[in-house]
């Protein structure tokens, strides 16, 4: 059984935000790096949509998180406290963050994304040429790079996929190299 059909048993056939049935999809919550049910969830495309692009939310379409905020899945428990924290300023969606509950694990997970956070706070990754960097994207070494603790040395032109931002420092970000996760300092990366 696939990753799709693993998500529509879990969910019953329903999007796990807001139970509708109507154009479902696979929605990775990053930054977990291990996707998979663990790490995923299915979600409408409405409510995809409303999560990637902040612009677009139509604050009553998130009234649903009422109830998805109670599911025994981290994936949906972090996506509903994201999207609670982004609407917080609403009222509504204060009181409900302040009844919900997220393990040490599950709230780190939650918070990594940045949600929450006044912009002013907000750490923002930047790449070697000013382009700003988001979890999941790509990136091109522009120098050859040595590994601490390891003989490996990391060649200029290296693509890294995927890459993890650091949550507490601006220069620092996470990608694997061959099959090693190695921290890298943004001066050193052009986005792709």
């Amino acid at each position: 059984m696939g990753l799709l059909e693993d998500l529509k048993s879990r969910s019953g056939g329903k999007c796990e935000i807001c139970a509708a049935t109507a154009n479902l999809k696979i929605y990775e919550v990053l930054p977990k790096t291990t996707g998979g049910v663990d790490g995923s969830l299915l979600g409408c495309d409405t409510c995809i949509t409303q999560i990637e692009n902040p612009d677009t939310v139509d604050v009553n379409h998130w009234r649903c998180l009422n109830d998805s905020m109670w599911s025994e899945h981290p994936p949906v428990q972090v996506v509903a406290w994201r999207m609670l924290s982004r609407l917080k300023s609403e009222g509504w969606p204060q009181d409900l963050l302040d009844m919900m509950y997220l393990d040490d694990e599950n709230l780190t997970w939650a918070k990594a994304m940045g949600d929450g956070v006044p912009e002013a706070d907000k750490i923002i990754h930047r790449d070697v040429n000013g382009v700003v960097l988001n979890t999941g994207d790509n990136v091109v070494l522009i120098k050859d790079l040595k590994v601490k603790g390891s003989s490996m040395v990391a060649k200029q032109g290296t693509a890294v996929r995927r890459i993890s931002l650091d949550p507490e420092n601006a220069e620092y970000i996470e990608g694997k190299v061959g099959a090693q996760q190695i921290v890298i300092i943004t001066k050193y990366v052009k986005k792709i």
